[in-house]
């Protein structure tokens, strides 16, 4: 005859159980109050210079703010930084390059289309062309410029399709990149951007 199962446990072997974690729970603070807010401040080719704001955490220990705000890429509207509605397709990148008590102050990054801008240039029944150059500005900046092209109907063009031939391809290419280094190598960044 079998002995009666009991339902205890064996003493002594589930000691955890009574046991709190080490150290605890950390009670949860909230991020936001150790983060301070820092001025975005666009370079003086745009019209208006106050452009945003940024976050970053207080200097603590030898994490230091100013840091790690260096390198910061900021992407705003053209149509912002200019007060014009019609730019408002071009978006322009801003890098934070110093920083001056609460103030960021930022260079030109970069600059891009937006996709629905670039979306409504491309059509069907005709070639699209691109090119990209890398050019010196005088002022020793190292700058890649893309560049995008369409063939167009003539005025009175009955046929539907308005397609380039692969050496006319070729040469349409060769006077964008011409173009561009032309343009961009005579001048120092800051006209270089005006220009754009």
């Amino acid at each position: 005859q079998k002995p009666p199962q009991s339902a205890t446990m064996a003493v002594g072997k589930n000691k955890r159980l009574t046991k709190s974690k080490k150290g605890g729970k950390k009670k949860a603070v909230d991020p936001f109050l150790k983060k301070e807010w820092y001025d975005i401040k666009a370079p003086s080719v745009f019209s208006v210079r106050k452009c945003g704001k940024t976050l970053i955490t207080r200097t603590q220990g030898t994490k230091i703010a100013s840091e790690g705000l260096k390198g910061r890429v900021f992407e705003v509207s053209l149509a912002d930084l200019n007060n014009d509605e019609d730019q408002q397709y071009r978006k322009i990148k801003l890098c934070c390059e110093d920083v001056q008590g609460y103030n960021v102050l930022t260079n030109f990054h970069g600059m891009d289309l937006t996709r629905d801008k670039l979306c409504s240039l491309i059509k069907k029944w005709g070639s699209l062309i691109e090119a990209n150059e890398t050019v010196r500005t005088t002022d020793g900046y190292t700058i890649r410029l893309f560049c995008i092209a369409f063939t167009t109907k003539m005025p009175n063009q009955m046929k539907k399709t308005c397609y380039a031939q692969s050496a006319q391809i070729r040469a349409i290419r060769k006077k964008m990149v011409e173009i561009m280094s032309e343009e961009a190598s005579k001048c120092d960044l800051k006209e270089l951007v005006q220009k754009l």
